[in-house]
């Protein structure tokens, strides 16, 4: 019985698929694109999509890397769109990641409100999101991300 609509097996599952999409993404890092590309100013989705030379944003896989190596695996089904909240995000949703490693360099106790009104979290924050501008990252698309299959 199909788990959440896939109609895949697990035998094309891992067979398959998975393998296909990892060539992919290897192909895609060996070529990653600038984070900074994602947070010009007056640059929004459409803009950022017309310069990856991109019709529409997409559900896929992306893969952030400092200097060169790879630090942060994250998927979403708008990946342009993420990519710039990462970098440019104003809160503890949008730049969840930015958040987290501000928290792990002030290692805080406040809730995630009040942190982000801290003027010394604030600053951490802001650090954290000007390394991400500064990272790289490869991406691929997944059309239909996978799901649970039985064994």
């Amino acid at each position: 019985m199909p788990i959440d609509a896939c109609t895949s097996t697990f035998t094309e599952m891992a067979g398959t698929i998975l393998p296909g999409d990892m060539a992919r993404l290897r192909a895609a890092l060996a070529a990653p694109v600038p984070m900074s590309s994602f947070c010009k100013q007056g640059f929004g989705v459409k803009s950022i999509l017309s310069g990856l030379r991109l019709s529409s944003d997409f559900s896929g896989c992306y893969v952030l890397l400092r200097e060169e190596k790879p630090f942060y695996v994250g998927i979403s089904r708008t990946v342009v769109q993420r990519l710039r909240q990462h970098v440019t995000g104003n809160t503890h949703f949008d730049a969840s990641l930015a958040y987290q490693m501000a928290t792990d360099k002030t290692r805080h106790k406040m809730k995630r409100s009040d942190a982000m009104q801290d003027p010394a979290f604030r600053a951490a924050f802001d650090e954290a999101k000007a390394l991400l501008r500064g990272c790289s990252v490869a991406f691929i698309d997944i059309d239909s991300p996978p799901r649970a299959v039985p064994v």
